[in-house]
């Protein structure tokens, strides 16, 4: 089978070395890909939908794999469906459970699934009312999609004040905070809790943990992650079962009854307070860095699981995944989640233990064929071992390998995991 997989990060590297794995894969094209998924297969320049049809008649596509959100939102699936061209994702409809945050919150509120108390405002004005009124303190978040970065988290009303000011006044993420979401902020630690389905069967993968923050400690900005690892041994038993039957498969069960039936893989981002789990969203696709720690556990053929939920058909498979714990570290620009240099040489990946792999995401070839930095996030180095620390102290050493000048990690990815997994 042909394969054209979407997408340009370490997520589509990851998802790209995966699906090279598989018996039934022919030749995989990734559009656009990046230095990483060239070595897989073939990449092609980036396009709308229009562009990934004609990718797919010229190449004889038999699967399309979206890799990132911005496509499903703008209804790849639904156009790759009326050529009768499989693809591996939900359609616009379902998508919107990630691209609308309201739709999300209001969809769980609808069908119960605990999440945090929240309203919704499309007057600026008004929500700095509500924040006044309202004892906090608040999580603000622009409804649409922006890169994972829309979400602001305050300690005061001032600070809630400002971000309200910035979602939807000086509109720091575009069309995305046109509405906003003001949100009771809770407490707690964050997992994810990723699943393949096809609308009725939800095979679940492990719980993996992103760290978001850019700097060690859980401080400053929001990224779209600094780093991940699975899995999280401080989460009980009982929460990972009420997780999975309570809200990623009622999820599930609340889009179908909706007529928005979900296909692909869907996550809850979760946080265990000390009321019990919470949703802080979903997803509607792997998350980035959860991918690059959840895929090299995966066991099974992630092709043929990908064409079964497609066909609908997830209950034939049996998805399997290894007991080895794993850890990813992202390697970023310095000045990111802000402004920073590119086209800085990269050296070391040829250093790099065999067992460690290095998944691509901001880098390109330069003139000279070299490797160079050409975004924020550049690369994450992804580790496996019997126990997160084991799987720690691998991932770092490698990163210690890898130099390009300013490069910056968080030195703390998977740290109380470990102690608490000792």
């Amino acid at each position: 089978m042909n394969v054209l997989l979407i997408g340009s990060g370490a997520r589509e590297h990851a998802i790209a070395w995966k699906l090279r794995q598989s018996p039934l894969l022919d030749e995989l094209w990734s559009m656009p890909g990046n230095p990483g998924t060239a070595e897989l297969g073939t990449n092609i320049p980036a396009g709308d939908n229009e562009a990934v049809v004609a990718a797919c008649r010229e190449y004889g596509i038999g699967l399309v794999v979206v890799g990132s959100e911005e496509p499903l939102a703008a209804g790849i699936v639904d156009r790759l469906a009326v050529e009768g061209i499989a693809a591996f994702g939900p359609t616009q409809a379902a998508a919107e459970i990630e691209s609308s945050k309201v739709f999300s919150k209001e969809l769980m509120a609808r069908h119960g699934i605990p999440t945090a108390p929240f309203a919704v405002f499309d007057d600026a004005a008004a929500a700095a009312d509500y924040v006044k009124s309202q004892p906090g303190p608040f999580v603000v978040k622009a409804d649409g999609l922006a890169k994972g970065k829309g979400v602001i988290v305050t300690d005061t009303e001032a600070e809630a004040l400002a971000a309200l000011e910035s979602v939807m006044v000086t509109r720091e993420f575009g069309a995305a905070g046109v509405r906003a979401l003001v949100e009771q902020r809770i407490f707690g630690p964050e997992a994810s809790a990723q699943a393949f389905t096809d609308g009725s069967t939800v095979a679940h993968m492990p719980f993996s943990c992103d760290h978001k923050p850019v700097f060690e400690g859980n401080r400053g900005p929001n990224t779209g992650g600094m780093g991940a690892y699975s899995s999280p041994g401080w989460l009980p038993d009982e929460v990972q079962e009420a997780v999975r039957t309570g809200m990623t498969e009622a999820a599930v069960r609340a889009m179908r009854e909706e007529g928005r039936s979900y296909q692909g893989v869907l996550y809850p981002g979760i946080m265990q307070t000390e009321s019990g789990p919470n949703v802080i969203e979903f997803n509607c696709r792997f998350g980035d860095p959860e991918a690059q720690v959840l895929l090299p556990r995966l066991q099974s053929d992630l092709l043929e699981i990908m064409v079964a939920v497609t066909e609908k058909r997830l209950d034939h498979v049996d998805v399997r995944w290894s007991d080895d714990a794993c850890v990813a570290v992202v390697l970023a620009s310095g000045g990111y989640p802000g402004e920073y240099e590119t086209g800085l040489q990269i050296s070391g990946l040829g250093d790099v233990d065999p067992d460690v792999r290095v998944f691509q995401a901001g880098t390109r070839r330069d003139d000279g064929g070299g490797l160079v930095t050409a975004g924020g996030r550049v690369l994450t180095v992804s580790a496996s071992g019997a126990t997160i620390g084991q799987a720690r102290e691998k991932a770092y050493a490698n990163v210690e390998r890898v130099a390009f000048e300013g490069a910056y990690y968080r030195r703390d990815i998977g740290t109380a995991a470990a102690t608490s997994d000792a």
